[in-house]
């Protein structure tokens, strides 16, 4: 784990792991209820309906 509050800069620990400096300083935002329900709803669609909205070629 990084320590995020070292006075070292976090560019070389994080080189070290294979992580972007992004995602160590990016904390993701919670995934509200509702969204977690509507890609369930999606999920489901595309399992009940594999080849609906693919294009024919």
């Amino acid at each position: 784990m990084i320590d995020r509050e070292h006075k070292l800069p976090l560019k070389r620990p994080a080189q070290l792991l294979g992580m972007s400096r992004g995602s160590v300083y990016g904390h993701p935002d919670p995934v509200s209820d509702d969204d977690l329900r509507l890609m369930r709803r999606i999920g489901e669609l595309h399992l009940e309906h594999p080849f609906a909205g693919m294009w024919a070629r």
